[in-house]
């Protein structure tokens, strides 16, 4: 089995907006095709935002990752935050999840990026062991939201 990373495109928009649609109603968030295509075209475009791989194993993809770019006093500076992180169902379990892991720090600690961030469900035992055994640690804080533009 072999996994590696493609990065995405505009030519992969498609295969993008199929697991996009999976990977939101796997975690019930709310789905809008017209947004989200307007949202993936403007990170695929500028890569100031962030960066969007197809995960793929021997060649054919089985999820996406996507990592956006910002900016922390508290992290020390350039940090990031895996956005989106899918792999489809008969996927998981199998260390796709692990090698994505690593390679997200892979290419932060390429981009000079000093902390990673990602949000998880409460309810997700196993995505958040995962992430544990990955390095990541709850710091004790609630990530909160509100929205600017509805």
């Amino acid at each position: 089995m072999e996994i590696n990373f493609k990065f995405a495109d505009s030519s992969d928009t498609e295969t993008l907006i199929q697991f996009i649609q999976e990977f939101y109603e796997y975690e019930g968030l709310k789905y809008d095709e017209t947004i989200i295509r307007a949202a993936l075209a403007g990170i695929l475009k500028d890569g100031s935002l962030g960066r969007v791989w197809l995960i793929q194993q021997d060649n054919q993809a089985v999820g996406y990752i996507v990592l956006t770019f910002g900016y922390s006093l508290e992290y020390r500076g350039r940090d990031a935050m895996i956005d989106e992180f899918y792999i489809r169902e008969t996927y998981r379990g199998q260390g796709v999840g692990k090698k994505t892991i690593q390679f997200i720090e892979n290419v932060c600690q390429d981009l000079g990026i000093q902390a990673v961030h990602l949000e998880v469900e409460r309810e997700n035992q196993k995505a958040q062991n995962l992430y544990r055994q990955a390095g990541f640690t709850d710091k004790n804080r609630y990530f909160l939201t509100k929205w600017i533009i509805p």
